[in-house]
């Protein structure tokens, strides 16, 4: 039998991209890949070892790619990460760039960005899976975060790639495109010698066309299973996480007395939104008061996103716009930094725009004074109350490693409590869950639920999947494409 990926006693060279023990693993020809594991477990670093990121102190990695024409590695095996990045940006990403229309002029539209490629069906079916079409003639930076997702995809697919190795390639997709990606990528596997291997932190959704398991646990790869044997041991979530002890703790959190007490909490009066030709948000009326619990929906590019940026004045264009919070009219000379310390926030542009190089307890201290990375020194009281959120979301030992070092679902946790550390009368949380393994899931939605179940706590929530919206929801808003 052919196997493509060989690693016998892999070991890396260099000790902080080690495994606890050696790997051991073939991937034989035709066989389609899950690696599984919690937030942390070392899936990534499974991954960039057998991809020969970290190269190994003794055995290289064995490849095979028969039946293709090259032996190069890079184009053989190409790996989407999905880490919310702009594919090809050069780390000048900032937070709010997404909205700001004088730097469109910077960067590059979609239709430049995408490879030629021989195979003109294959074009075709992407372009119209993915939609690709309208997308071709907007800038890069104005793609929403499911967009962007449809944009790497394709141009991925377009190389023609022996491997291609996804992480969590569904999060961030409409309902509709996550079951038309698990369409495509099972026609390519069964009429094309494409072989794929997915890392998924949800794994209640794996594939059909799955032919394996790769579980990896407490940085150790397991043993190679099939997804029948995988689904047969599978642990079960229980239908509760967070402890009663943190929930009481929750509950029982004293009111700050700086509150605004308004019953308008949020007012849109004929919000028209547009870039260039492409009319995103028009004459918009929305009213949210004090208490609701707002479910916020609709496909990939309807505005979701950019109607919270509205919200969160990130948006440049919200001062032109008919927008009161807390009953206070956008423009009425109280300053944006005053209405943003009721307000709690996480969405992908945020995690985006945070590749800051801080111990994790000073990126939730940043929330208290809501800046993008932390520009002041935490007061001892602060801490406190930063490391009080660390431990609700399990996190509390991550308090003094580097954001940077964290894994994804990690640092997603990271930015989740700093959302919560000012305990805001406002929560604004846009896509939240993204990237998060199954205990955490459960874990944060628990801990959405405590929330809500406060006084005078008002959520606005996004989400692609109904199950982690939690039972507090009473309203809901369906955006859709213009």
């Amino acid at each position: 039998m052919q196997n493509i990926i060989t690693i016998e006693n892999g070991v890396t060279r260099h000790p902080l991209y080690r495994l606890k023990k050696p790997i051991n693993l073939q991937i034989a020809k035709g066989e389609h890949v899950a690696v599984v594991g919690r937030n942390g477990a070392g899936k990534s670093l499974l991954i960039d070892t057998l991809t020969g990121r970290y190269p190994l102190l003794m055995n290289e990695v064995i490849y095979d790619f028969a039946p293709a024409e090259s032996a190069l590695v890079s184009d053989n095996i190409k790996y989407i990460t999905f880490r919310d990045s702009y594919g090809d940006a050069d780390g000048s990403y900032y937070y709010q760039q997404r909205w700001n229309a004088h730097d469109l002029d910077e960067t590059p539209l979609v239709r430049d960005l995408l490879p030629a490629c021989k195979d003109e069906t294959l074009r075709s079916v992407l372009y119209d899976l993915f939609g690709i079409g309208a997308m071709l003639d907007k800038h890069i930076i104005l793609l929403s975060s499911g967009e962007l997702r449809k944009f790497q995809l394709t141009k991925t697919l377009l190389s023609n790639p022996r491997i291609l190795i996804m992480d969590n390639p569904f999060i961030g997709l409409d309902a509709k495109t996550r079951d038309l990606l698990h369409e495509l990528l099972k026609k390519l596997t069964e009429v094309t010698d494409l072989q794929v291997i997915l890392v998924l932190s949800k794994t209640d959704d794996i594939p059909s066309f799955i032919t394996h398991v790769i579980p990896v646990s407490d940085r150790i790869c397991g043993e190679k299973m099939t997804l029948k044997e995988y689904l047969a041991c599978r642990e079960e979530i229980p239908a509760r996480v967070l402890s009663e002890e943190k929930r009481r703790r929750i509950l029982d959190l004293p009111y700050a007395d700086n509150l605004y007490h308004n019953e308008h909490v949020v007012d849109l009066n004929k919000v028209s939104i547009r870039y260039g030709e492409r009319t995103i948000l028009k004459d918009l009326d929305w009213t949210v008061k004090c208490g609701e619990k707002w479910a916020l929906s609709g496909d990939n590019g309807s505005g979701k996103s950019t109607l919270l940026s509205l919200v969160c004045a990130d948006n440049p264009q919200s001062y032109a716009c008919d927008i009161a919070l807390f009953g206070r009219k956008r423009g009425s000379g109280e300053s944006i930094w005053e209405i943003k310390k009721h307000i709690g926030y996480v969405s992908p542009e945020m995690h985006r725009a945070y590749l800051k190089n801080l111990p994790a307890i000073d990126i939730v201290a940043s929330g208290l004074h809501d800046s993008i990375g932390l520009y002041r020194k935490v007061r001892e009281e602060d801490r406190a109350i930063c490391e009080w959120w660390m431990d609700i979301f399990g996190i509390a030992e991550l308090r003094d490693r580097s954001f940077l070092q964290l894994s994804s679902g990690e640092q997603r946790m990271v930015l989740l409590a700093r959302a919560f550390v000012k305990d805001p009368e406002l929560l604004i949380l846009d896509e939240p869950l993204h990237g998060l393994d199954m205990y955490n899931r459960r874990m944060v939605k628990d801990i959405i639920e405590a929330f809500c179940e406060r006084k005078d706590k008002t959520l606005i929530m996004v989400t692609h999947y109904r199950e982690e919206l939690p039972d507090t929801i009473t309203h809901s808003l369906y955006l859709k494409r213009n």
